[in-house]
């Protein structure tokens, strides 16, 4: 029902310092999870599109976080897959500064979607995510990923032991089975992210077609080529990429 609503999105920017945060109005929905939970394939499905997220093959090669708008004063934000065992400490010191004072301090942030492979879900790092989270009081919808690695039968005893741990942990969390390449949970998936982004619409800032002042609109003609993500061709952050 809500697939037209993704149809429309387009990468607008990428950022990897506070400062370069585009202003805080219109409704967002983050996404975040574990580098290796499917986070990219599942926005990419969301979307309909392969390769609107960036999916890499070394897991916590992502430190930025990219804004995607879907228009109307609304965006989706892929936030730096977390996990990344191999980073130094001072870089994973850097990512968590940017991360957590994101999602606990953005006013247009409307909700969050927390990713996590169906076969090990809640890790302390999805716990941290949480914790960063809970003070917002926002809603939090979560992805079982890659549940078609696990059988319907195992598949759905993990939803309701996840539904449980994360119901005492966090009241206003719903979860679900979600699988990138079997669209499995597809439609309502999209369905949590509609609602979440449609919380105070209306508000002053939240215009039809609404670009955040200070960022330029990526839009192009019909016949004109489409924007395509920095991480594929290593645009520095915060550059919008030249056409």
């Amino acid at each position: 029902m809500h697939h037209a609503l993704f149809t429309r999105v387009q990468y607008l920017l990428s950022v990897g310092e506070l400062s370069q945060l585009p202003p805080d109005r219109g409704a967002e929905v983050a996404f975040a999870g574990r580098s290796n939970a499917g986070k990219s394939s599942a926005i990419n499905a969301l979307c309909g599109r392969r390769g609107i997220a960036f999916v890499s093959r070394t897991p916590g090669r992502t430190q930025l976080i990219n804004f995607f708008q879907v228009g109307a004063g609304r965006y989706l934000v892929d936030l730096p897959g977390y996990g990344y065992a191999n980073a130094p400490a001072a870089q994973r010191a850097r990512w968590e500064v940017l991360i957590g004072t994101y999602l606990r301090q953005r006013q247009a942030l409307r909700g969050l979607i927390l990713v996590m492979d169906a076969r090990h879900p809640l890790t302390p790092l999805d716990r941290r995510m949480l914790d960063w989270f809970a003070a917002t009081r926002r809603p939090v919808h979560a992805l079982l990923s890659k549940a078609d690695k696990l059988s319907r039968q195992a598949g759905q005893r993990q939803r309701m032991e996840s539904q449980e741990a994360l119901s005492r942990l966090y009241p206003t969390v719903s979860v679900q089975l979600f699988s990138s390449s079997t669209s499995v949970g597809l439609e309502e998936a999209r369905e949590a992210v509609a609602r979440m982004l449609e919380m105070g619409k209306g508000a002053e800032g939240d215009a039809p077609d609404a670009t955040p002042e200070g960022v330029e609109s990526n839009r192009e003609p019909r016949s004109g080529p489409r924007k395509r993500n920095p991480r594929l061709k290593g645009i520095k952050p915060g550059v919008k990429p030249q056409l």
